[in-house]
């Protein structure tokens, strides 16, 4: 990959970011290729000009063997992702500088009481085609390391550049770099060195911000959503100022930012008495609101993450079912970053595994995630402990909590759902056997066959966030959710051809199911732990409980009016409903207007989803996924359009209480799309399918045949 290339760093490779440089001579080149690794992220120039417009490269991985992986435990495989770039059109005849800023990331960030993988070092290689022949030029000793204007960084919280030290002159072809010190050589990275087609962060969009206060030389500005990215900053202040900016996702009433949800985030800048344009460079903010303290405008703020097309689209004439789907389109995009799906943007930034699998089908409708999920799975098979199948609860792994149902079980979910989508059975058959390794970790962790324990002095959570505390005991949930890829596990079996282990699957559903009832099924009245938070939900979806469990959660949700339920709950609770045709029930929840709804979190003003629900327990951080979930139920069952097979099946879900609704999303076959409206005596459907498909729309036990094309369906109320 890197040839004779040597990994390098400054002089004393724990301390801060460095500024790389070479040069190297080449005449008439016909083709020119750069590929180039600074730890943690790097920002690279050929002749003072960027190459490529990527940013937060490389993407996050399992780098390396790092000290302080879970005790017991052997992380499975470890990759780094070496970005390539053709610079062809960068070379000049003669000589060619080459220039390196590199530093902080994920690979030199310590979390909570773990250590980072390593200190900051970069390894680079240029070859190709001139006019003699071929060429190469590799990092040496004989580099030159300067000192970066990057003083001070904590990739969660802060970022601080001083351009009295320094600025992007380091980095121009005709800096004297003479005088400054070579390089050394740095502990090499042993890993697997990998290319990939994930797609990377970029900027995606711009936003002309507002000014909402102005006090004291403090000024203050909206975003008017919830983001991931950085203002841009035109510097104005004497040699020796500093500019500081504070970031929140709230303001206090009177327009100053809330400290509460800051979360420690933080950019500053000290001037050299020269007016420029500054950004941060090794992060990203998430927030709404961004105070600026200093001699500074405010040019514009960035929206940074990865660019993945929209796929989908759906509206309604009810506002609170818009407003959860745009919010999840907002939610996700701003949790994208590096090649994962994180758990917020700015806290903790993690790949959490619960948090992915709960939401990995809702993504896939919506965003053409193929090559980003790809990527992504191939982290949760790296951080399988190879001794016992355990997964953790991040991918790539980083310490965190989690349980061994819920977040575990992305091993199994997080492929089947990219099968369903995108059709690679190669990819699904090289995750099986991990499946099968993970299935004996469970069975490990399994008494009287419930699961009811994780590793030893770490937590072993079920359900998280519901509005109070959790009721539901961690067994319960857990062993519901190996109950639950174990069914996955009969159709991928059948999908590859293994059909061999599909007894032994059947067995152990049938052990667990019987396990949970013996323990938490109330024979005296049909209830599974009393119906609350779900309870019920989790039986009905797995084929628990008998013909009161069902009409008890009817009874319940029905007289409760909102959601009691915690991020999988809320999932598995409506999408039980509307695949059971209860489009009122379930529509009554998603636009209920209680304490703890998310009515409430759009009348607070939420531009995405919070970690809680609102006022509910422990509430922290205004931006995590995971309870959009349920917008994958909008395509589903509002709106109808399945996974198709042989033919195209449409099948909604509907409700008195909406009268209008459309939408679309893009199957294997091509774009789908539905439309309805409804009066007192009819029904008009518009659907589209591809040209060469065909298909039903099925209501009310009827079917309707659809063709390629734009087909109207007219149906008159109750017939």
């Amino acid at each position: 990959m890197f040839s004779n290339a040597a990994w390098v760093c400054g002089d004393g490779e724990e301390k801060g970011f460095f500024i790389l440089r070479s040069k190297f001579t080449v005449n008439k080149v016909k083709r020119a290729v750069l590929r180039v690794l600074g730890l943690g992220f790097f920002h690279c120039y050929l002749n003072g000009k960027r190459v490529g417009d990527d940013l937060f490269l490389p993407l996050h991985s399992d780098y390396e063997k790092r000290p302080d992986y879970p005790i017991g435990e052997k992380i499975s495989h470890h990759r780094i992702y070496v970005p390539q770039f053709d610079i062809t059109p960068l070379i000049k005849d003669g000589e060619n500088t080459l220039a390196l800023h590199f530093g902080g990331g994920w690979y030199t960030q310590a979390w909570w009481e773990s250590v980072p993988f390593g200190s900051p070092k970069a390894i680079w290689r240029v070859f190709g085609e001139e006019e003699n022949g071929s060429f190469e030029f590799c990092s040496s000793v004989k580099d030159k390391i300067l000192p970066s204007f990057v003083k001070d960084y904590n990739f969660t919280t802060h970022e601080v550049q001083d351009y009295t030290a320094g600025d992007e002159g380091l980095l121009s072809a005709d800096f004297d770099d003479r005088e400054y010190p070579c390089a050394r050589l740095a502990r090499p990275i042993v890993s697997d060195y990998l290319f990939s087609d994930c797609p990377t962060d970029r900027v995606c969009a711009t936003l002309q911000v507002f000014k909402i206060s102005d006090f004291n030389g403090v000024a203050t500005y909206d975003c008017g959503k919830n983001t991931s990215g950085y203002p841009v900053l035109r510097l104005k202040g004497e040699a020796g100022e500093p500019v500081r900016v504070c970031f929140s996702e709230e303001r206090t009433e009177n327009g100053e930012i809330e400290e509460r949800y800051q979360h420690g985030q933080r950019a500053v800048f000290i001037c050299d008495g020269k007016e420029r344009v500054v950004r941060p460079l090794f992060t990203w903010f998430g927030f709404r609101y961004f105070s600026v303290f200093g001699n500074a405008e405010v040019e514009k703020v960035e929206i940074v993450h990865t660019p993945l097309e929209n796929v989908s689209r759906f509206s309604s004439d009810n506002e609170i079912l818009n407003w959860i789907h745009e919010t999840f389109l907002n939610t996700q995009r701003t949790n994208m970053h590096t090649g994962l799906p994180s758990d917020c943007p700015h806290l903790e930034r993690r790949g959490y595994t619960g948090d992915g699998q709960l939401l990995c089908r809702a993504t896939m409708h919506a965003f053409d995630g193929e090559k980003f999920y790809e990527k992504w799975i191939e982290d949760i098979l790296d951080c399988q402990d190879e001794y016992s199948g355990h997964v953790q609860y991040t991918a790539p792994y980083v310490l965190a909590g989690g349980g061994p149902g819920g977040w575990g079980s992305a091993i199994v979910e997080v492929p089947y759902q990219h099968y369903l989508h995108y059709q690679s059975k190669e990819l699904l058959a090289k995750c099986y056997p991990k499946m099968l390794r993970y299935f004996e970790y469970l069975e490990a962790h399994s008494y009287a066959d419930l699961v009811v324990s994780d590793k030893e002095g770490v937590w072993c959570l079920g359900d998280w966030c519901p509005p109070t505390v959790v009721k539901l005991p961690a067994p319960y949930v857990n062993t519901y959710f190996y109950i639950k890829c174990l069914y996955r596990c009969i159709e991928i079996a059948k999908i590859l051809q293994k059909t061999e282990r599909i007894a032994d699957f059947e067995n152990r559903i049938e052990r667990k199911k019987a396990a949970l009832t013996k323990v938490y099924f109330n024979a005296w009245d049909g209830n599974f732990l009393g119906g609350e938070q779900g309870a019920n939900a989790f039986a009905v979806d797995i084929g628990l409980g008998d013909g009161r469990t069902y009409q008890n959660l009817l009874s319940r949700y029905e007289k409760l009016g909102g959601y009691d339920t915690g991020i999988f709950g809320t999932e598995i609770l409506t999408r039980v409903l509307l695949q059971r045709g209860q489009g009122d029930l379930a529509i009554k929840l998603l636009t209920s207007s209680s304490l703890h709804s998310y009515a409430e979190a759009k009348r607070r003003g939420a531009t995405t989803f919070w970690e809680t629900w609102p006022s509910g327990v422990g509430e922290r951080s205004h931006n995590h996924p995971m309870f959009g979930a349920v917008t994958a139920c909008f395509y589903d069952f509002l709106l109808g359009i399945g996974q198709a097979e042989k033919r195209i099946k449409i099948a909604p879900v509907l409700s008195e209480s909406i009268r209008e609704m459309s939408g679309g999303r893009r199957l294997r076959e091509g774009e789908v799309s539905v439309a309805y409206t409804k009066t007192a005596e009819k029904i008009t459907f518009t659907i589209s399918l591809p040209q060469s498909a065909e298909g039903e729309l099925l209501l009310d036990g009827k079917e309707y045949p659809l063709h390629g094309g734009e087909n109207r369906v007219v149906i008159k109320r109750g017939s």
